[in-house]
């Protein structure tokens, strides 16, 4: 496909097309009247925008059961990011990775992998009582945004961006539905 209306893509992001419309325009003028949008054209504009326009590298702290998962998961390379190092207190220990080739490093190697490798992004994949300790190590290490898989809430700069996946928190919404 070349080209796509906005109101496919509205339909796709279950919006309205006068504000996708509206929204788009933030980032540019690329649009034609009644023609629609260039896809090349509205995803290199997009991904530029989000910042995938490379492999952003990522590290996972905590490769127990959850964090073993998460790097398994192949959705993190197809949307530009790349786990490129896992941390554990127990690097060593046998856990379920087939599929992964990221190597697990010890925790103690953490801030010198950061700066040596630049990485700005972190998912954190710990017990709720280490997950501030883990996060203070990643901050001073120069790490600026967090996925946080820990059930705490962490404290964090203002200049750090920490968003929380709470599992739990999930299926309760979901529960709402099947009333």
């Amino acid at each position: 496909m070349e080209t796509v209306s906005s109101e496919a893509l509205a339909s796709a992001a279950g919006v309205k097309s006068t504000q996708l419309r509206k929204d788009l325009t933030y980032f540019g003028q690329f649009g034609t009247r009644g023609l629609g949008y260039n896809v090349k054209a509205l995803s290199g504009v997009l991904n530029e925008v989000l910042g995938t326009t490379s492999y952003q590298p990522v590290i996972l702290v905590g490769v127990g059961n959850l964090g073993s998962a998460l790097l398994r998961y192949k959705g993190f390379n197809k949307e530009g990011f790349e786990i490129a190092a896992a941390f554990d207190l127990a690097p060593t220990r046998e856990r379920r990775t087939e599929g992964a080739s990221v190597p697990v490093y010890p925790a103690t190697k953490m801030s010198e992998f950061i700066g040596k490798h630049q990485v700005r992004m972190a998912i954190i994949a710990v017990p709720s009582e280490a997950a501030q300790s883990v996060v203070n190590d990643l901050v001073e290490a120069g790490v600026q945004a967090i996925l946080n898989f820990s059930p705490t809430v962490l404290q964090v700069p203002d200049t750090v961006t920490v968003n929380n996946v709470d599992l739990a928190l999930e299926l309760e919404n979901l529960s709402y539905f099947i009333r």
